[in-house]
């Protein structure tokens, strides 16, 4: 309530930098609830996050955990996907002191104890400190600043109420003056202080403000003012007696008048829904045509809580309807009976009007008319619960006039359109803070006041849905002795979590039992096949393997499950790159009913399609990204009949499509891994290792090759082992975990050399030169690479040629072997052209690039580094953008460009920073090193270097720490290194140590440091 201030005992905790405030403050904001990424992000960029948006928050926590520990407060950021909770425990937050003190006034108020209540209200609005969030932007944290400020103010306008029924209106003067100099369009402030001023015998004044609100409405907004400003105005001004006392209530009057009133008790612990409800009130304040109905319709799976919202909302509003409310449960979705009749409905609404049995008719269009008839000139409310279909309802709807009818279905109405207008409401699951808040009321605050994280994990497994939650409540407020972390932990096993939820033969099964027994025989087929998928969400095409059928057929019958509210649209993309996803309690029902109508071969049957289909996409997403062949060492997949017309479309973009497919690829390897499907989960792994080196998601990467590398020992499945074996190898080089990467790389080959497959060891031949390169082992270096050379010429494999020919080149660059490299390097880059890859064709340019560089061609380094930087961020490789990067630095500051280089090499830094890239990070602070020692700062050149020779340490690249710590002794040796100490051993770089006295620096030349730069060998 105020700038942002964490306080400690010991005093106030600085925390830095306004991206940590802000998400501070967020988390503050809504303690003990979690707050997704997303929103975080939406806080600290409200315009255009940056693409390591994600990474910056996790940063940002990271570093305010560490704050906090400092403190000696553990504990208190906890990680809870989809975002991070801010646990209170026993701490004490000011937006929530002041709203708890705010609601205890508020309740001493209703009990007429006003004395305690302007007590309570004081205590609260004394809490502020300034500005709710000052100093701290971004227009979501503006927009919660304006409602604590709105909620501040109508605090205070409350206790001016009170003190005006207490007779301290003397004391209000002055406060409310200033107040409504601040906040001139609140008419209920200006009314206060009128009234105080009136009642302080200053009348004319009283009167003055009246003037002056009217003259600033009419002037400025061009309305009046409200009816209260201008009673009180009238009263003033014929100095009413009623201004002397608080104003007397009426006394309720009987309602003479037997109007229908049927709608049903509402649920307890109704919660959220808010936009719903708001929605639903436009129905009250839009003009509709006289000549049809204001209609609405809520729909949503079995369980989400139609009848809740309807029965609330309707309860809310029916003293709008003073001609009646009616209701009707048209049981459209019943397990034992039929559905209700719409003339069965007409006979009760009929008779509910005063209509006696012998003046109904016996016709159902009769019925219907005569219902239209009497509701044309009243207003009424007509809620329809468990609508099957519009013919059902169609009867039931009044021909025009002021009555609203509310109607409930769990499926798209759709014969809606044309003759009605309708509001259209599609209810989902409720948002996690409004499951949690359902839970607490249901069970108890107590229940899971020491432990909020399993309160949002329980509200996950119930699938945030209504019947769920409270059925899971119901539990707990029954069974004392059923903690909450027995039930989360029950509820995890899936093969469970179903019969935990549907107690007998109710809860949520029989709901969905219900709509899948009314399905179409081959949408429930669909359905259950889908079922059989252990990922979070998937694309048409996914349907048409399972099913074998074409994929718009397969659009068709996915159609109808998302209209029967068993699917949802997780992206409405054109075509066939739209998904879908399952609720979790769905999947398991659709797994449930595959088990017991699907024969077990036609399951399996169904899965191994649905592998087919994503094995071959991904394979071709690779082929089209690398360039290169692929698979080597194996045959192809065979490409689906049902994708021959959608491949192209599909794969337009091949690495968007990976990215599409991300957790769906991870999924289906768990799946083949746990299901002995070894074979699947190898080759899928592998294919899709483009997409996770490009991307850096190093942990799906490792996770996948690891469930693989498993399942295919389990299976004794040698070349899915050695595989495996090459990709955790590669992994641990893309690490910089060389030792590791040798060790994987060692035992793969060994496997591949026994079972004869040359392709396969090439590969793994190449992964080892690279260990070897990195440790420092040219000639151990190039002998792989020749061996895997050879290899790849031999099997025509011309995209991995090109490849191992530009990692040749750089290794001759190493050696200093600049001649030797340069054909090398540009052999490479025909090739990788040849391939069609851009990826392939980045590579091959970078290594051209440097060396260019190398050989002192600085305007064609600048040239080529620029071309793998426009190649790279049109593919998304950050990875490749932050080597070009480093390139085009280093190459501007070789032109004596530091300014430039600076620029460039700070946006590298940065990219490294979010790859967690240790070598790469040590290759630009050596860059940056340099631009500091050219520009003579020998003291900033010496610290960055002492970084870069720390982080080679760290990683194993010896060559090039030994560079970096020659590096560290040439500044030092310059004079501008007092600091400078406790060099490490660098090999023939040798310590170094600052100069006592210190000599002035000198500057370098560009030829000096590239000279030093030149051998990383020394």
């Amino acid at each position: 309530m105020g700038p942002l201030l964490v306080q400690t005992d010991e005093g106030p905790l600085r925390i830095n930098g306004r991206r940590q405030a802000s998400v501070l403050a967020m988390l503050v904001l809504h303690a003990d609830r979690v707050v997704s990424v997303d929103t975080l992000v939406d806080a600290v960029w409200p315009d255009s996050p940056p693409a390591t948006a994600r990474n910056q928050i996790a940063i940002c926590v990271a570093t305010l955990r560490k704050t906090f520990k400092q403190a000696g407060v553990c504990d208190l950021l906890i990680t809870s996907p989809p975002g991070y909770l801010l646990a209170k425990g026993e701490h004490r937050i000011d937006v929530q002191e002041f709203l708890e003190r705010a609601e205890s006034g508020r309740e001493a108020a209703r009990q007429g104890r006003a004395e305690e209540a302007c007590s309570l209200f004081a205590e609260a609005l004394s809490i502020w400190r300034g500005a709710a969030l000052d100093e701290t932007p971004g227009s979501r944290l503006e927009a919660e600043a304006t409602r604590l400020e709105q909620a501040r103010l109508t605090l205070i306008e409350e206790r001016a109420e009170l003190m005006l029924q207490l007779g301290r209106h003397r004391a209000l003067t002055g406060e409310l003056t200033e107040l409504v100099a601040r906040h001139p369009l609140r008419e209920q402030c200006r009314e206060h202080l009128m009234l105080a001023l009136y009642r302080s015998g200053q009348r004319a004044a009283a009167l003055d403000v009246f003037l002056g609100g009217r003259r600033l409405l009419t002037e400025e907004l061009g309305i009046e003012p409200g009816p209260g400003l201008r009673q009180l105005h009238d009263l003033i001004l014929r100095d009413s007696p009623e201004l002397t006392r608080p104003p007397a209530k009426a006394a309720p009057t009987a309602d003479t008048q037997t109007t229908p009133a049927q709608l049903p008790a509402g649920v307890m612990a109704f919660t959220g829904r808010q936009g719903e409800m708001a929605s639903l009130d436009r129905l009250l304040k839009e003009p509709y045509d006289r000549c049809t109905p204001a209609l609405a319709t809520i729909v949503g799976v079995g369980g989400v809580g139609k009848t809740a919202l309807a029965v609330h909302w309707a309860s809310q509003v029916a003293d709008q309807f003073p001609d009646g409310q009616f209701f009707a449960d048209l049981r459209g979705y019943d397990e034992e009976q039929a559905p209700v009749s719409p003339a069965a409905v007409l006979d009760r609404f009929l008779r509910a009007l005063g209509i006696g049995a012998p003046q109904i008719p016996a016709d159902p269009d009769e019925r219907a008319s005569l219902f239209r008839s009497l509701l044309s000139t009243r207003k009424t409310l007509i809620v329809l619960d468990n609508v099957r279909s519009f013919e059902q309802l169609r009867p039931l709807l009044p021909g025009g006039g002021r009555s609203v009818v509310l109607a409930t279905s769990r499926e798209s109405l759709g014969d809606l359109t044309g003759d009605y207008t309708a509001l259209r409401i599609r209810l989902r699951m409720l948002e996690a803070a409004e499951a949690t808040a359902l839970l607490i009321k249901l069970a108890g605050a107590d229940r899971f006041g020491s432990d909020p994280v399993a309160v949002e994990q329980l509200g996950a497994l119930c699938d945030r849905l209504p019947l769920a939650l409270r059925i899971a409540g119901a539990k707990l407020a029954a069974k004392p002795s059923l903690s909450v972390r027995s039930l989360v932990e029950r509820l995890r096993d899936h093969r469970s979590r179903l019969d935990v939820l549907s107690p007998g033969e109710g809860g949520v099964r029989a709901g969905f039992r219900l709509t899948y027994r009314d399905l179409p025989p081959e949408a429930a087929l669909m359905y259950r096949r889908l079922g059989l998928l252990r990922t979070a969400d998937f694309a048409a095409w996914a349907g048409a393997a399972v099913l074998d059928t074409s994929v718009w057929h397969a659009e068709e019958l996915i159609d109808q499950l998302v209209d029967a509210q068993l699917l949802e649209v997780a992206d409405a993309a054109p075509g066939p790159a739209a998904r879908y996803r399952f609720q979790d309690l769905l999947r398991l029902f659709a797994r449930e009913r595959a088990e017991a109508d699907e024969p077990k071969a036609e399951a399996d049957a169904a899965l191994e399609r649905a592998f087919a289909a994503w094995l071959w996409l991904a394979e071709e997403a690779h082929r089209r990204i690398d360039g290169r062949r692929f698979p080597v060492g194996r045959a192809p997949a065979p490409q689906p009949a049902f994708l021959q017309k959608v491949a192209d479309e599909l794969l337009e973009s091949p690495m968007d499509w990976f990215e599409s497919e991300r957790t769906a690829v991870t999924d289906l390897v768990a799946q083949a891994a746990e299901t002995g499907r070894a074979r699947d989960a190898w080759t899928l792994t592998e294919s899709a290792v483009p997409h996770f080196e490009t991307k850096n998601y190093l942990e799906d990467w490792q996770r996948s090759a690891e469930q693989a590398l498993g399942a295919a020992r389990r299976a004794g499945d040698g070349p899915g082992e050695a595989t495996m074996l090459r990709l955790l190898g590669s992994l641990a080089i893309y690490q910089r975990r060389y030792e590791q990467a040798e060790g994987w790389n060692m035992a793969a080959l060994r496997l591949l050399r026994d079972s004869g497959d040359a392709a396969g060891s090439a590969l793994a031949q190449r992964n080892l030169a690279m260990c070897a390169r990195f440790q420092g082992d040219w000639e151990r270096a190039l002998e792989f690479c020749r061996a895997a050379l050879s290899g790849f010429h031999a099997s025509g494999d011309t995209g991995n040629e090109a490849h191992l020919m530009g990692f040749q080149a750089q290794i001759e660059l190493d050696r200093d072997n600049v001649g030797d490299a340069l054909p090398l390097a540009q052999e490479a880059v025909a090739l990788s052209r040849c391939t069609g890859s851009v990826r392939a064709e980045a590579q091959s340019v970078y290594r051209l690039a440097e060396v260019r560089l190398r050989a002192g061609d600085h305007a064609e380094a600048a040239e080529s580094f620029g071309t793998v930087l426009r190649l790279t961020r049109g593919e998304g490789d950050r990875v490749g953008e932050a080597h070009a990067l480093r390139g085009l630095g280093q190459t501007q500051w070789s032109q004596g460009l530091l300014a430039a280089a600076e620029r460039t090499l700070q946006q590298a830094l940065e990219i490294t920073d979010e790859l967690a890239d240790r070598f790469l990070y040590a290759r630009v602070e050596i860059d940056l090193g340099c631009v500091d020692a050219l520009g003579g700062r020998c003291a900033q050149a010496a610290e960055r270097f002492r970084l870069a020779c720390a982080a080679f340490g760290d990683v194993g690249a010896q060559p090039w720490r030994a560079q970096a710590a020659r590096l560290l002794a040439a500044v030092q040796d310059a004079g501008d290194a007092g600091d400078a100490k406790d060099v490490p051993d660098a090999g023939d770089g040798g310590p170094g140590d600052g100069r006592p006295g210190g000599s002035p620096p000198r500057s370098f030349t560009t030829s000096e440091l590239t000279l030093l730069l030149a051998h990383p060998a020394g």
